[in-house]
């Protein structure tokens, strides 16, 4: 028996003596499977696009002229980076007073072009609206 204090016999007194347990080697891990799994994500791009239109642009650091969709002017308030319409004079910079209007061109010091971090969206093979619809209708092919 062992040295309880009550003497009864129980589900962990079973007359035979304790095994030791077996301990395995431990299996050589790879560096990559430590910690969370890593997560398909997609790219990321620094785009600049048109603040009328949405039109991509090509980013230049000094960008002159206007949209070529829609004939925005860039160099303009609207699409500045520093533009806050909640701000006062609707500018994040300490400017001395309001420019309006604020669509159109202007010589502002702190006119710095808003650029955007965009995901990676377009799929590495060539996805057709029809690939779906034919692959569905492979299913039923005899």
């Amino acid at each position: 028996m062992s040295d309880r204090k009550y003497r009864q016999r129980g589900y962990q007194d079973s007359g035979r003596e304790p095994q030791k347990k077996l301990e395995k080697p431990a299996a050589s891990r790879k560096d990559n499977t430590f910690g969370p799994r890593p997560l398909n994500m997609p790219g990321t791009r620094t785009v600049s696009r048109c603040a009328e239109c949405g039109t991509l642009l090509q980013s230049l650091p000094e960008p002159v002229g206007q949209c070529p969709k829609c004939g925005f002017e860039l160099h303009s308030c609207k699409q500045c980076e520093h533009f806050d319409p909640s701000s006062r004079f609707e500018c994040n910079q300490p400017i001395p007073a309001r420019i309006s209007p604020k669509d159109k061109r202007n010589d502002c010091s702190f006119y710095s072009m808003r650029v955007a971090i965009e995901k990676e969206t377009s799929s590495k093979g060539s996805a057709r609206p029809n690939d779906a619809r034919q692959a569905f209708e492979n299913l039923f092919k005899k």
